[in-house]
């Protein structure tokens, strides 16, 4: 089985975007830019490169992330690549490849940051079917990240 995991470091390009489907699932889209510097040898000039990526995460990581992150912030991403393919109303056909993230952090690097744990649902299910912040509810067919009850999220 071919193992498509990414793990990607960088900065908040902008705040996250956090948006409801139609059937409450929470979804949040943000860009994380990765730079890499180096020393030319040849010129003893210092160059770099900027990589930017889109990110999607879904569920209460998404509903975390844009409670706690914001444009700047160095971030640790962890996830899959994934690539989507749509037709625009002029008949042109687009693609992106977006990083969906199972894990989001605040680098600690060159910050400190505050941990407040949401309390767990009765399933061990990382909240199942308590109420969202937003006023909706988790639906039963909804694909959170399953965690088991003996594992600590920390």
């Amino acid at each position: 089985m071919a193992d498509n995991t990414i793990t990607v470091v960088g900065n908040l390009t902008r705040d996250p975007e956090l948006r409801f489907t139609q059937t409450g699932r929470a979804r949040a889209v943000l860009g994380v830019a990765v730079n890499r510097r180096w020393m030319n040898r040849q010129t003893n000039d210092w160059e770099e490169q900027v990589s930017f990526f889109n990110v999607v995460c879904w569920a209460e990581l998404a509903e975390n992330v844009s409670e706690s992150l914001a444009k700047g912030n160095r971030v640790v991403v962890t996830g899959r690549l994934e690539q989507r393919s749509w037709e625009t109303p002029d008949g042109d056909q687009r693609s992106v490849v977006e990083i969906v993230a199972d894990e989001i952090a605040p680098s600690l690097r060159w910050a400190t940051a505050e941990i407040t744990r949401i309390p767990r649902g009765p399933a061990g299910d990382g909240g199942g079917s308590r109420e969202r912040r937003s006023g909706g509810t988790w639906e039963s067919g909804d694909s959170a990240p399953q965690q088991s009850p003996e594992e600590e999220p920390f």
